[in-house]
This record gives structure tokens, C-alpha cells and sequence, in this order.
């Protein structure tokens, strides 16, 4: 039989994962009639969900909020962005809109639909030497690129103003089942918790009236629970949800995951009275974690005096970590003993439960294509063994390849024997994407860590992140800066990681635990990703930067077939190139030795674009949807106008799509030119590079391995 705990962290993850900004609930809420439906559940005029089960006295209430921190569409650009306003229109925290900047979002339309989008972040490899460049930690400096290219086609995808907007979300198990973290857990909680209740509740054993309210707009100045408290007379309430210090401005109660059922009273400590005091007498002679703190009431705020509250008043919840941030984390055996405490005031056995909620069952995911496969592929710098042998996957049969004492997979085609002098061409494309590794195993059981490349560190700290160990994968929480709640904080801002190592919480309290989980110095870290078509051609992923190039080299070697005469090929998927181009140097040394320099370098890499609303064009100017780009000068090369001008007149005469301009950054093909190879590099247009919001259009990737084979076949 499953468990109360069991059931309850299964709707925990659906409701968590389902969006409800504030006035936008209707989804959750018709998910939890729905599922609630044999208790006849109905809905207000504020979309509240109310359950009366009983009749008589005494009359009992209790209730939880069920909406979120978020955004509604306030405007569309001419270019199709969206523009934003939060709700609350005061924000939860001061990093609050920084930590969704140049991340994956979705937009709730009106009509049902849920479309995927990013919300618009700064190109790492574009701000050097840039004065005054947006800080994203504003709505005045958010927008949300959905794929489209104009307001019309955002419209005829079904998005308009007052849709709501929210940062893409996964409930991300951390450490061996210690915790839940995830966007919104804090506001979810409560639901879960209350849903299990009702279906352990015995109807013909219940004493009296029990109302159970799953609330709406409680961000928004608790305007559900007014609508409530005038129409259900309680003599008793136990108010479940989050919880406020009694002094104001102080956001949550400081409290750690791991301190029992939070009960809220005017003071802390055991020093409860009245209704809270009986509440902690129930726990304890359930032997039920509690931990009594000073708290405020439920948020009630408005332009008319509030209504009052019932006579006796309870405070209930858990304390959350990273409160209203991405990694937002409660302690699952907090959630469970709040469950079991809940379950005790209302008199209900062991929840009953006849199937899984929806939501829960696994669903077949259907191979991808090659980009969204490589995509989806995890591989650090120094740690590329997972996409080396996807790639070796997706490559044909006939295709034989050599990996390196670097790591770099290498293919060799054509038979050098052609008209003349044959030229040798190489084209490389790295396989590692941006992480962290372990430095050492705090005392306290948290990991620090080093960055494995370099970007802005707001795109990974105060999110959720992956440990991969050597027995697999371990849920955690990158834990943004030292002080990040205080007033006047401002976030670290550079284009570097930090010096300081970062740390990483993985649910233990020492270094013995979290060893004992399989965690070692050398493990490596990454945020959690997944391929993401938005409107028309074009698509979001973590790590496009550089997988479609990686793709593109699969395609065109599937393309141009085990026979390539007269020709002297080699294709190479590169390590390390985030840490300084080490896999493509080892390549370009090792050739450089065994007298096989070659003539060309065709280095496959991005093009990072000012294609976005927080760039400038001064540089960077290629646009996505536009083919693939001749990379002519960037930080590390330049490349002599003539090959610019002749790999643009092979691809016209072909007819493929091309651009040419100048970026930043490097390309693995830099380090050929000092044994004599000339570096021609390519690549396609990346909107927000070095983050998860990473956009390209599909049509630029095609192009790209199009380019490829005619260069292969006639360079």
C-alpha cells in the first residue's frame, strides 16, 4: 500500500509543476476538483476551491493558497517579444527577476495552450568593453522570446496581454530523497498536503463541519482568503502555507529544512498559546517534528478594512530554503510530518487512493532527432564521455573513429589521392558544455565547487543542478551568494566565475552523508536541461553552444557516405574547448608532430548574435533564421577576407542560406594556424549564450551541416 507521504509527494511534484501566477490559478484548481471530485468540491467567484465535508458543530476550516509569484503579458514588441509586469507588482525578493533572466519559460494562454519560450538574458561573449549594459533584475529590462518574429505571429499563436508567464519548472528530488526543490514549492505544499487529507477523511466518523479551501490571489493581498472569511463561519482556522516574521520586511521565517511542522504563534519557541498550543500538544503525542516560531498572520491587504479572522487561529507549514527563487527547497520529511499532523487534527486514516495522478505515469519519449539528442546529453569539460559515445551512436555503422589521448573523437575520410596537391581539411566542433566541479566536501556536507568555463553567475546559482557521480545522478541546489536576501543586495556581476568556489547542497548535514552517496572530489555538475521547440523553426536548449555544431558534423558525414575519393578529410568533436580549446590544441600538437598539419581548419562553433532586445548591433549583428554565419572575426582569429568570400559564393551557388560578421569569444580552429593550417571558422547565430535560454532556428543548424558536406566534397 502506499503511504500518506508517498501519495502526497506524487501530487506535490504535479502541482508544483503546474503554473498559477496570481489571478491565473484556473489550471490548478480544476486539477484539484478534478481530483477531489467525489467530494463535491465547488468554486467561488475569485476561483477559490471549497470542499465542505460534515455538518454541524463544531465548524472547522482549514486552508492554503494555491497561486504563485510570477508575470502576466503586459505588451508585445513589433519583433514579437513580450513584454512583462511581475505580480506581486512588488517583488518576493531582490533577486527574484534576475534569477528568471536567460531562462526557459512557459506562457499560459487564455485558450489553454502552453507555449514555450526563454526569458531574454545578456550574451556572455558580447559584453566586454560594454558600458551601461541592462542588469536584467527589473521587468523594465525583461522580455520573453517566445520564436516569433513579429506581434503578429505571437498573436496567431494564441499569446496576448494579461497571459501569464513563469519560469519552466521540474521538482527536482535532491540528495537521496531529503528534499524537494523546485520554482514554487513553497506555494505548493500546502495543496499536496491538504488533498491527502481530504482523502483519508472518514465522512460518517467526522465530528462537526470541516471546510478545506485551496485559496486564490493570496500573493496578491490574500484576496482569496477575504472572500472566504466571508462566507464560511469557522470557529477555528489552521491557515497552512507560507509564513511571515511578525516583524514586517523581514520576508520568511528563518528557519531551516529539517525543523518539523512550522507552528506559527506570537512567539517562538514552546511557548505556544491557545489554539497553536493545542496543535503542538497533537504533534507531540503523535511524536510529530514541530518546531513553534513567531509569525505573522496570513497576508491580508487591500483598500477597505480586512475581515476578520476566526476566533482561534493556527499557523501551519514548513520551512523553505532559497525562499521564491528557482531552487526554492522544503525537507521531505517536513512535508511528510506535515502531512501526518494534518491527517491527525482531521480524524482521517491512511489516504486512500484507487490510481496515480495525472501526471505521474511515465511517458514513452519518442529517440529525437540528432541536435535534440546531443542536446539533451550531459558533458561537462573534462567530462565529455557521455556525448563522445552519443555521438558515436548517431554517427552510421561504417563510420570508424579513434578517440585520443585528449578525449577528442576523431574521423577520417577520403583517401588523399586527388588531382595535384590534395588539400587536408579538418573540421571540429566541441563537445563540452559549461559546469562545475567538485573542489572539496564541506563539513557541513555541501559540495565546493569550481566553474568549468565562464558566464554570468546568476544563470547558475539560486537554480537547481545535477551531480554526476560515478553510481548517477544526485538532485542539488547551486546556492546563490552569501546575503542575497538582505535589502540592497547586489548580485556579483561578471562574465567570469568567481574566484571563491561555489557551493552546492545536496540535502546532508556532514561530509559522511554525502560521501556515503556516492559524491567524490572530481565529480562534475551541470543545471538541468531539455531540448524545447518554440514557434515555427526555431528552439531552445542548454548547451546548443556547441551540440548543433557537433550535430551538424554527424549530419554532413551521414550525408556524404564512407566514400569520399580524391579527398583528405578528418572531422573531430573536441574536448575542453570551454577551459581554453585544450582538446583541439592536444589535436592540432599531435598532428603538428606526425607531419600532418592540415591546410584548412574549418572550426563549427557559435556564433553568439546580438539578435536579441538586450544587445547592441553594433556587433554580432546576424540574424537568427538567416543561415549560417562565417565567423570572420572574433577574439581569438581572423580570417582572411578571400576564404570569407569563397566559402559565401560556395554556399550561394548551392543554395544555402549564409551571413558573415564579427563576434566574440574564441574557436577550437585558433590553435592551427601557429603550425601553419589557416582557420576558416563557421557557425550559426545563438541568441543568450551560455545559459539555458540558449534560441537558434533549426533552418541555420540544416544550413550548417549543409555547408559542411560542400566544403568536405570541394573546398
Amino acid at each position: 500500500m502506499r503511504t500518506a507521504a508517498q501519495d502526497g509527494a506524487g501530487e506535490l511534484r504535479v502541482f508544483t509543476e503546474t503554473a498559477a501566477v496570481a489571478g491565473n490559478e484556473g489550471r490548478l484548481a480544476g486539477m484539484i476538483r478534478e481530483e477531489l471530485k467525489g467530494y463535491a468540491p465547488r468554486t467561488d467567484n475569485l476561483g477559490n476551491v471549497i470542499v465542505t465535508l460534515g455538518s454541524g458543530e463544531p465548524k472547522r476550516l482549514v486552508a492554503t493558497a494555491i497561486d504563485e509569484a510570477g508575470y502576466v503579458v503586459s505588451g508585445i514588441t513589433e519583433e514579437g517579444y513580450l513584454r512583462v509586469q511581475r505580480l506581486p507588482q512588488a517583488a518576493p525578493n531582490g533577486v527574484f527577476d534576475l534569477l528568471h533572466a536567460a531562462e526557459p519559460a512557459w506562457v499560459m494562454t487564455r485558450n489553454g495552450k502552453k507555449i514555450a519560450g526563454v526569458f531574454a538574458g545578456l550574451s556572455t561573449h558580447l559584453q566586454p568593453g560594454r558600458k551601461n549594459a541592462p542588469k536584467m533584475n527589473h521587468p523594465d529590462e525583461l522580455y520573453v522570446d517566445i520564436g516569433a518574429g513579429s506581434a503578429a505571429e505571437a498573436r496567431a499563436a494564441g499569446v496576448d496581454v494579461l497571459d501569464a508567464v513563469v519560469i519552466n519548472r521540474k521538482l527536482l528530488d535532491v540528495g537521496a530523497g531529503a528534499a524537494y526543490a523546485g520554482a514554487a514549492v513553497g506555494d505548493r505544499f500546502g495543496a499536496a498536503a491538504l488533498v491527502e487529507m481530504v482523502r483519508g477523511i472518514d465522512v460518517k466518523e467526522l465530528k462537526g463541519t470541516l471546510t478545506v479551501a485551496f485559496l486564490t490571489q493570496q500573493w496578491t493581498g490574500g484576496r482569496g482568503l477575504e472572500r472566504l472569511l466571508n462566507e464560511v463561519q469557522a470557529e477555528e482556522m489552521i491557515f497552512v502555507g507560507r509564513m511571515r516574521p511578525r516583524e514586517a520586511g523581514k520576508g520568511e521565517i528563518a528557519a531551516e529544512p529539517g525543523a518539523g511542522v512550522l507552528l506559527g504563534g506570537k512567539e517562538a519557541g514552546s511557548a505556544a498559546e491557545g489554539f497553536t498550543a493545542e496543535l503542538r500538544a497533537l504533534a507531540d503525542k503523535k511524536h510529530i517534528a514541530v518546531t513553534t516560531v513567531a509569525a505573522a498572520g496570513p497576508r491580508m491587504a487591500g483598500y477597505a478594512k480586512s475581515s476578520a479572522m476566526p476566533g482561534r487561529l493556527a499557523l501551519a507549514g514548513i520551512a523553505t530554503a532559497w525562499a521564491a527563487t528557482p531552487a526554492e527547497t522544503i525537507s521531505s520529511a517536513d512535508f511528510a510530518a506535515l502531512q501526518e499532523l494534518l491527517r491527525a487534527y482531521a480524524g482521517a486514516g491512511e489516504a486512500r487512493k484507487a490510481a496515480e495522478a495525472a501526471g505521474k505515469k511515465k511517458m514513452s519519449v519518442a529517440a529525437g532527432t540528432v541536435l535534440s539528442q546531443l542536446s539533451e546529453s550531459y558533458g561537462a569539460s573534462g567530462h565529455e564521455g557521455a556525448v563522445r559515445e552519443k555521438v558515436k551512436e548517431l554517427l552510421p555503422k561504417w563510420a570508424k573513429t579513434e578517440t585520443d589521448a585528449a578525449g577528442n573523437l576523431v574521423l577520417h575520410l577520403g583517401n588523399g589521392k586527388g588531382a595535384g596537391k590534395t588539400k587536408r581539411i579538418v573540421f571540429v566542433a566541441h563537445m563540452d558544455e559549461l559546469g562545475y566541479q567538485v573542489r572539496e566536501i564541506a563539513a557541513d556536507g555541501s559540495l565546493l565547487v569550481d566553474f568549468l568555463g565562464g558566464g554570468f553567475s546568476e544563470y547558475f546559482l539560486g537554480h537547481v543542478a545535477l551531480v554526476h557521480t560515478a553510481k548517477g545522478d544526485v538532485g542539488g541546489v547551486m546556492e546563490p551568494p552569501a546575503g542575497w536576501e538582505q535589502a540592497g543586495f547586489e548580485w556579483p556581476h561578471a562574465a567570469r566565475g568567481a574566484e571563491e568556489p561555489a557551493r552546492v547542497y545536496v540535502g546532508t548535514k556532514t561530509a559522511d552523508e554525502t560521501k556515503r552517496m556516492g559524491i567524490a572530489v572530481g565529480d562534475w555538475i551541470t543545471i538541468p536541461k531539455e531540448y524545447r521547440a518554440l514557434l515555427g523553426t526555431r528552439a531552445n536548449a542548454r548547451s546548443f553552444d556547441d551540440r548543433v555544431g557537433c550535430a551538424a558534423l554527424v549530419e554532413a558525414v551521414r550525408a556524404l557516405g564512407p566514400e569520399l575519393p580524391g579527398r583528405d578529410v578528418t572531422f573531430i568533436w573536441s574536448t575542453e574547448e570551454e577551459v581554453g580549446l585544450k582538446g583541439a590544441a592536444a589535436a592540432a600538437e599531435r598532428m603538428a608532430a606526425e607531419g600532418w598539419t592540415p591546410d584548412f581548419v574549418f572550426a563549427i562553433d557559435t556564433f553568439v548574435s546580438a539578435d536579441s532586445p538586450l544587445e547592441l548591433k553594433r556587433f554580432g549583428d546576424a540574424k537568427i533564421g538567416k543561415g549560417f554565419v562565417v565567423r570572420a572575426v572574433d577574439n581569438s582569429n581572423i580570417v582572411p577576407r578571400e576564404y570569407v568570400e569563397r566559402v559565401v559564393k560556395m554556399a550561394r551557388a548551392n543554395g544555402i542560406a549564409v551571413q558573415y560578421g564579427v563576434t566574440g569569444g574564441g574557436n577550437d580552429g585558433a590553435v592551427f594556424p601557429r603550425y601553419g593550417a589557416v582557420d576558416v571558422a563557421l557557425g550559426w547565430p545563438l541568441r543568450y549564450s551560455h545559459s539555458a535560454a540558449e534560441v537558434i532556428d533549426t533552418r541555420d543548424a540544416e544550413a550548417l551541416g549543409r555547408i559542411i558536406g560542400v566544403l568536405a566534397r570541394g573546398w
